[in-house]
């Protein structure tokens, strides 16, 4: 099975990275079931943004039964040549996929639209405005919308990876790699957990001191009232503000935090899902677990599961 990875000037090594997991899939099985070639729209070196070259061959021409294209530190500018070479990679590969924000060149090409898809938290927006014929997830590892696959991070790339081993060859081979590569099978929770908009800075001390007060008082209700009493504003002026300086609603951030109390509870403790709800403010399992599957996909106890190293 023929795996290309198309590069670009200024591309960035770590969307290599997924190509360690076919390897691995490769000596797990025992046989070569992957073969791997990185592609470019010339052929010979392509410099990262690093400043290491990596040697490609030219793409035009070639036939392949996966195709991924890398990111870069920058959100990619595709060339007409590469952009006209992925446009015409549909219907003729089984999998077309997207590193981070190698997102931006499907879109370009017109491939995202009407489809899902993520990308890297920090140009999520981005991609979404630029592009608004795409239904963008900001909080997903990867998504799969067809074919066409994409996935957040760089490193969520190599997530986006094996959960193409474990379509093409089972639950156990791709666990067998995740050992080896040692990193869980099926990660756990969407990319929030590890952006800064869990931090949520306001550039005010009455909006800042609102946050504050919420971090410290989930289980209350934490209505817009009670929010704009701690910011000491009126309801009115604090929903305004507080949208302005964290580009969000008072409900949605209240949520969130929620969220990333209730996710770390199920990855650190024991206590049932009832309690952990209880908790994080969510007051019943069927709440937390419908804001769950909003957030994540997933329900709490998969994450739990998830979250658990592999034996």
């Amino acid at each position: 099975m023929r795996i290309g990875f198309v590069i670009f000037p200024g591309f960035q090594m770590m969307s290599l990275a997924a190509g360690s997991v076919f390897e691995f899939a490769n000596l797990c099985a025992g046989e070569p079931f992957y073969e791997l070639t990185t592609l470019s729209e010339h052929g010979g070196a392509v410099r990262s943004s690093t400043g290491m070259a990596v040697d490609s061959i030219p793409f035009a021409g070639e036939t392949f039964d996966t195709v991924l294209v890398g990111g870069g530190v920058e959100v990619p500018r595709p060339s007409d040549g590469l952009r006209a070479w992925i446009a015409g990679r549909l219907p003729g590969v089984r999998r077309l996929g997207a590193i981070c924000t190698g997102a931006f060149v499907l879109a370009e090409a017109g491939l995202l639209d009407g489809r899902r898809a993520t990308t890297h938290w920090l140009v999520a927006r981005e991609l979404g405005e630029r592009f608004p014929a795409v239904q963008v997830e900001e909080d997903r590892i990867f998504i799969i919308d067809g074919p066409v696959w994409s996935s957040a991070g760089m490193t969520a790339g190599v997530d986006l990876a094996l959960a193409m081993v474990e379509k093409d060859l089972g639950s156990d081979l791709a666990r067998s790699v995740a050992r080896k590569l040692v990193m869980y099978h099926r990660r756990g929770g969407g990319q929030t957990q590890h952006s800064e908009l869990l931090e949520m800075t306001a550039k005010s001390d009455r909006i800042e001191a609102a946050l504050s007060y919420a971090r410290r008082n989930l289980t209350s209700q934490l209505s817009v009232e009670e929010l704009a009493g701690a910011a000491a504003l009126s309801p009115r002026q604090f929903s305004r503000a507080f949208r302005a300086e964290t580009g969000q609603s008072p409900a949605k951030a209240v949520e969130q935090l929620r969220l990333e109390a209730a996710r770390l509870m199920l990855e650190q403790t024991r206590h049932p899902v009832e309690i952990i709800a209880r908790e994080s403010g969510f007051a019943d399992p069927e709440r937390m677990r419908r804001a769950f599957l909003r957030a994540f996909g997933q329900p709490p106890q998969a994450m739990r599961r998830a979250a658990r190293p592999t034996a």
